[in-house]
């Protein structure tokens, strides 16, 4: 405190030595001041009051509009002085908060980590790009001991640590169903009880499973909800989509979902997406889904991998680098 003292008295010796010299050096002086007084925390408003008690010690005779004018400035600084404490505290607040967003974020890549798998007679290629710290996004793959894959996607209807924890259960739970419960119906059925006992109402998910079955190379799926995917028949070199009937995970108890099945053939593509790709967003406009399968087209005939890295490039670039929402995009090729 006295340090502090010390610092004000300061200040109104180098105001007097500068209003009778008028040097220079006493200016950078007055700013190295300025900076211990930040250090010590002295509001504006009391630099402003030593100020005006400095100028009334050199000149007691000032005209009353000055001094009106130097109270002024004085209340002016008083709320000043409260309003930038609080911008202080709240940028604090927020520095915490996008500090505690980026552990998150780091837990929640460890936590729904996920490896490609080697799958004999499938080339895949998958990426997801969050929007923003958090994935609202979640991809998952399951290989079987009989040779099968099994694809999970999922997109939480709500964004940040919410979401992420969301996504942190789905995948247990899933990793907790035994190996005789792989059926794309079934999975979803058992995943939306345990949305529907376990996650708020206002937080919906929608989810795809898909089952590649390398016996009798067909691909099983369901949907709950979820944005229809595409299958690309490459003799006929056209897409159709991939779509099943079923609501979203946690609208009801006993919801039960379709199951399709599909014969994969040679060079065939399966492409499963989240509503990131589909409702890319450009200006005012949407970009309809007839763009998205004219550009998945355009690099169908690279390495799975790379083709769904072109696909990204391709709408980050036009979103100006920029993603309104999360970016999913998982691209199964059948080898020839």
């Amino acid at each position: 405190m006295e340090q502090m003292k010390l610092d004000l008295n300061n200040y109104r010796n180098l105001l007097k030595e500068y209003l009778l010299t008028k040097n220079e050096t006493v200016l950078y002086q007055a700013e190295q001041l300025s900076k211990m007084s930040v250090q010590h925390s002295i509001s504006p408003e009391e630099i402003i009051n030593v100020h005006i008690e400095a100028l009334k010690d050199l000149h007691p005779e000032l005209p009353q509009e000055v001094t009106d004018s130097l109270d002024f400035l004085l209340e002016a600084m008083i709320s000043y002085g409260l309003a930038l404490q609080e911008f202080q505290f709240l940028r604090q607040k927020q520095f915490e908060l996008e500090s505690e967003i980026s552990v998150a974020a780091r837990m929640q890549e460890t936590l729904l980590s996920t490896v490609h798998p080697s799958v004999k007679g499938l080339d895949i290629g998958a990426i997801s790009v969050p929007a923003n710290q958090m994935n609202g996004d979640y991809y998952h793959f399951v290989t079987d001991k009989d040779g099968s894959l099994g694809i999970a996607l999922a997109d939480v209807i709500g964004k940040g640590i919410p979401a992420a924890l969301a996504m942190s259960m789905i995948k247990y739970s899933m990793d907790s169903f035994p190996d005789n419960q792989r059926e794309p119906s079934l999975i979803l059925e058992n995943l939306n009880r345990v949305v529907e006992r376990n996650v708020d109402p206002s937080m919906f998910i929608t989810m795809f499973y898909g089952l590649y079955n390398p016996e009798d190379e067909t691909f099983s799926f369901a949907s709950a909800g979820h944005e229809p995917g595409f299958y690309y028949h490459a003799s006929e070199d056209r897409f159709e989509e991939i779509h099943a009937r079923g609501l979203v995970l946690g609208a009801t108890h006993n919801a039960t979902y379709q199951q399709c099945i599909q014969k994969i053939n040679k060079g065939d593509c399966i492409i499963l997406l989240t509503d990131g790709v589909t409702e890319c967003r450009v200006g005012d406009r949407f970009v309809e889904r007839e763009e998205v399968r004219q550009v998945i087209k355009d690099y169908i005939h690279l390495p799975a991998q790379n083709a769904v890295d072109k696909v990204y490039k391709y709408f980050e670039r036009l979103q100006e680098f920029h993603l309104r929402d999360d970016f999913t995009l998982i691209i199964i090729k059948k080898e020839v």
